[in-house]
């Protein structure tokens, strides 16, 4: 399925000037009401292109909606993945610049060391923990370009399902030591413990999220590479911040990290 000539590379002109002016933008689907998910991911496969043209480097593979229970309110019946390139990788010890955002919120993840090449369509949990040398704490920060937070999920894919930063610990462990679908979590925000919840909330098992994601990139003939970072999605629901605030994801067995905002 391929959109009208023209249209798919106005669009994601579109995207990449509110994400580089830092401005929120209409939803795309305003003016494209007939757009399908199809069109969305053909939408944002051109959009990362556009930024490889541009010189940043796809490192992963991020997923979002993997709650059963926001799959269902939201009419879907299945997760959305986007990319990671470099230059949302944000070091944990460097305070993220708020002007340099829209209207961001943060997510605990966990994240996923790929140490192998895979590709398929029937990839398994199983697989995943194969090929993964480590998991690491992780927190996501999403930050939509579009106004008032209004959109549909077909906006939110070809806008790369919102990506902005992330940052990834130090406490690198090997998921043989873990029981990956029962690491509870909470997340505080200036030290006030701000959401709680559980790995199960990722798809039943992180793992299984990822090999979701393999499987859906084994459609296009796409796949994860050694050295690939993926976030397997949020545990929590997400908390803004404001610059002065400090957000902290705590782990059980795996550890923390965070991050402080300045203006």
């Amino acid at each position: 399925m391929t959109i009208l000539q023209g249209t798919e590379q106005e669009i994601v002109d579109y995207l990449l000037a509110a994400e580089k002016e830092k401005r929120e933008v209409e939803k795309i689907t305003t003016s494209y009401p007939d757009l399908t998910f199809d069109h969305a991911y053909e939408i944002q496969q051109k959009l990362i292109e556009q930024k490889e043209k541009e010189g940043l480097r796809r490192i992963g593979v991020k997923l979002g909606l993997t709650s059963k229970a926001k799959q269902d309110m939201m009419g879907v019946h299945e997760a959305i993945y986007g990319y990671l390139m470099d230059d949302m990788l944000a070091p944990e010890w460097e305070p993220l610049q708020f002007s340099s955002l829209i209207h961001p919120k943060a997510e605990p993840e966990i994240a996923f060391l790929i140490n192998e090449d895979i590709q398929g369509t029937s990839v398994t949990a199983e697989d995943i923990l194969k090929v993964t040398k480590y998991v690491a704490p992780a927190i996501e920060i999403i930050d939509s370009r579009y106004l008032d937070f209004k959109f549909t999920l077909v906006d939110v894919v070809a806008d790369n399902c919102s990506s902005s930063k992330f940052i990834v610990g130090n406490k690198w462990v090997s998921p043989d030591a873990l029981n990956l679908k029962e690491i509870g979590v909470y997340m505080s925000k200036n030290s006030e413990v701000a959401t709680t919840g559980t790995s199960a909330a990722v798809l039943g098992d992180p793992a299984a999220a990822v090999a979701w994601a393999v499987n859906k990139l084994g459609e296009t003939g796409r796949g994860l590479k050694k050295g690939d970072i993926v976030l397997s999605g949020a545990i929590t629901e997400a908390i803004s911040f404001q610059p002065g605030d400090t957000i902290l994801a705590q782990f059980a067995d795996l550890g923390s990290v965070s991050f402080s905002c300045k203006s």
